[in-house]
């Protein structure tokens, strides 16, 4: 990994002393990396915590706005004092609230979507946001490895129902009919699918 930026490691630091949840340094380059695809383009992330995901993926789409969501308001908080400090916040849009209630009211359609928690309801929340990404627009999860226990046999049946949600919801994701995917070992475990036809929601079913 190179050096990262002084606001970057600053965040690293904090999250390491405070308990914060941040994806793995590895994984926010990536999400960086796949945010330059569509410098202009539209991004939605699940999960911004403290936004040190939402930092990279701005950096990323450079001239792009994103709308980053989390259900903790003092993580929103911090979240916009670090965008602000990064020169960044008027180009994300923070949304307090879990994808569930949320999603109705987002307007699509989004070019790149990034997931940085949804243990509870991994599926839901790709069935929510699929039908706000574009045709040939990317989604990405962080956390497929459940903190090691999708790859260790001798964790496979630790009691942990969010472990359980996310084994079951990777070879959805894999799968998925609507979506050309695969999982990589960055970070603890990250998917990433390209949305290959639009849902029957979008094309006005159920049939």
């Amino acid at each position: 990994m190179p050096p990262r930026g002084a606001l970057a490691a600053e965040i690293e630091r904090a999250a390491e002393r405070h308990g914060w949840r941040v994806v793995a340094p590895a994984v926010a380059r990536l999400w960086e990396a796949l945010a330059t695809r569509e410098p202009g383009g539209r991004i939605v992330e699940v999960g911004c915590g403290v936004g040190y995901g939402t930092l990279h993926l701005a950096r990323g789409a450079a001239a792009g706005a994103l709308v980053a969501i989390d259900d903790d308001a003092a993580a929103l908080a911090r979240a916009r004092d670090h965008l602000g400090r990064a020169g960044v916040g008027e180009r994300v849009e923070l949304v307090a609230g879990g994808i569930s209630e949320v999603a109705e009211r987002l307007a699509g359609p989004f070019d790149l979507a990034v997931v940085d928690a949804a243990r509870s309801e991994p599926r839901r929340t790709l069935d929510l946001l699929l039908p706000l990404l574009r045709v040939g627009g990317t989604i990405a999860f962080a956390g497929l490895l459940a903190d090691g226990r999708i790859a260790d046999p001798a964790r496979r049946d630790d009691p942990d129902p969010r472990a359980a949600a996310i084994e079951h919801f990777n070879p959805y994701l894999t799968i998925h009919p609507q979506l050309a995917a695969v999982l990589l070992p960055v970070g603890d475990g990250v998917g990433i699918a390209v949305k290959r036809r639009p849902t029957m929601r979008e094309l006005g079913g159920p049939f």
